[in-house]
């Protein structure tokens, strides 16, 4: 199968991974596929996409579908509207948050569900790589929407007072840019970086979670004394925050405060939270009357385990908020928004952001560490082989690598979905105890590592 297809969609440096000629062929497959008569399109300001899109549309209309095609949007713009409109498949051209060099296709089907490992893209990729259909007797035509208004309406909805609170936003040259100011506003507390969409991405990597990314949101929280920084990524389906001192937040902890906004009117509600979720995000679920469910990471895995929930949210390490009133989709805006809102009434109440995630990121976590291990089935094994010599531990899941917990500590290993990795996360009760259990995890995968 052709390099650039992964788990959760269609990714790889452009000219090298893939070219047009795929996703030519992608357009030409993708309507017979999905059964879609009209497919939403939309796109990021990388400097391929124009060529990608341009690709995409003549696969698409050749088949004989018609194509909306939303401009410049971001990913959740695309989740949105699928959902909302009721089409038949969408599709974002976009490489989230890899650096400028890449670029992808991220696929939905009808109500917004994802086309992933186990929903169909393995059969795109076999069917690209065979003789396309002939070409529809008839072309589909091509549409030039402007949705964005409809958009901003959803969102002014959940706008947070944010009076009092002074914020820097950080759209990182990427597609939140198009949104940040009207949902945010203006004014002395609110300031905004790298707001215009470059597909160069010229003042940092577009990735949040890097400490590159995030260090000119740090400095200006620090510069201008303010409560808190807000970071996107490139296509805006992902968002980070530093606190008022510019550290950087983990992302599963927000899953915790999004779950307080939920749970006060839904008790008892499940939240969904990845495999890699810390302990004190779970036990602060509980405690406010929710039922934390770890499952697979991945978007693609994530809106179809929080349908068969009925969750009202959940949350990734690696920042991306799921929502149920956002057609189960993922969207960091939304998730923005409410943060927000309790930032700015923790505010009021004499409590800073700090002071909210110092609740809830009560344990010594290592963080997700990568390693390079050619045979990651034998490393695992290997590791599965070693906790069998340890006290029995308390729960053993394997949906996604294995995770062990026990009473006072609990690690993740899993194989990544884009990367040549294995990952891992331990998380203990004091400094001390991480550093020796991480020191033993790391002794058992030594022989594998390249």
């Amino acid at each position: 199968m052709n390099p650039a297809f992964h788990a959760y969609d269609i990714r790889g440096v452009w000219g090298v991974d893939f070219d047009a000629g795929v996703v030519y062929r992608v357009g030409r497959c993708l309507p017979g596929l999905l059964g879609a008569a009209r497919v939403l399109v939309g796109r990021d300001a990388r400097t391929s996409s124009p060529e990608v899109f341009d690709a995409l549309v003549r696969g698409l209309t050749e088949a004989g579908a018609d194509v909306d095609d939303m401009g410049l949007c971001t990913t959740p713009m695309t989740y949105f509207f699928t959902g909302e409109r009721g089409y038949e498949a969408a599709v974002m051209i976009t490489a989230s948050h890899n650096p400028k060099e890449y670029n992808g296709l991220k696929i939905s089907r009808k109500g917004a569900l994802p086309v992933g490992a186990d929903s169909g893209l393995p059969e795109l990729g076999r069917r690209i790589e065979g003789e396309l259909p002939p070409p529809a007797a008839k072309p589909g035509t091509v549409r030039r929407l402007d949705l964005a208004e409809d958009y901003l309406a959803f969102h002014r909805r959940w706008a947070p007072d944010l009076s009092g609170l002074k914020l820097v936003v950080d759209c990182s040259n990427g597609m939140a840019g198009l949104l940040a100011r009207r949902l945010f506003g203006e004014g002395p507390g609110v300031a905004y970086l790298n707001e215009e969409p470059d597909g160069s991405f010229p003042n940092h990597p577009p990735n949040p979670l890097l400490p590159e990314a995030t260090a000119q949101l740090s400095a200006e929280v620090v510069r201008r004394g303010a409560d808190l920084g807000v970071i996107f990524d490139g296509d805006a389906d992902r968002v980070a925050f530093v606190d008022g001192a510019g550290a950087f937040v983990r992302p599963d902890v927000m899953t915790a405060v999004l779950a307080e906004r939920f749970l006060a009117d839904e008790p008892g509600a499940a939240v969904l939270c990845d495999i890699r979720t810390s302990r004190g995000v779970t036990e602060r679920v509980a405690a406010l009357g929710g039922v934390p469910h770890l499952w697979k990471v991945g978007h693609a895995f994530a809106k179809v385990k929080l349908r068969e929930l009925r969750a009202p949210c959940g949350g990734e390490l690696a920042g991306h908020y799921y929502f149920r009133d956002f057609h189960w989709c993922d969207s960091a805006v939304l998730c923005a928004e409410i943060v927000l809102a309790r930032a700015a009434a923790a505010k009021k109440a004499g409590r800073s952001f700090a002071d909210l995630v110092r609740e809830i990121d009560a344990y010594a976590n290592s963080g997700e560490c990568n390693y390079t291990v050619p045979d990651k089935d034998g490393a695992l094994a290997a590791v599965r082989a070693w906790v069998a010599t340890l006290p029995p531990p308390d729960r053993a899941l394997d949906f996604d690598g294995v995770r062990y917990d026990w009473p006072d500590w609990w690690f993740n290993v899993r194989k990544s979905n884009t990367e040549p990795y294995l990952r891992l996360i331990a998380e203990a009760k004091t400094p001390a105890s991480l550093a020796e259990r991480k020191a033993a995890i790391e002794a058992v995968l030594r022989p594998f590592l390249a």
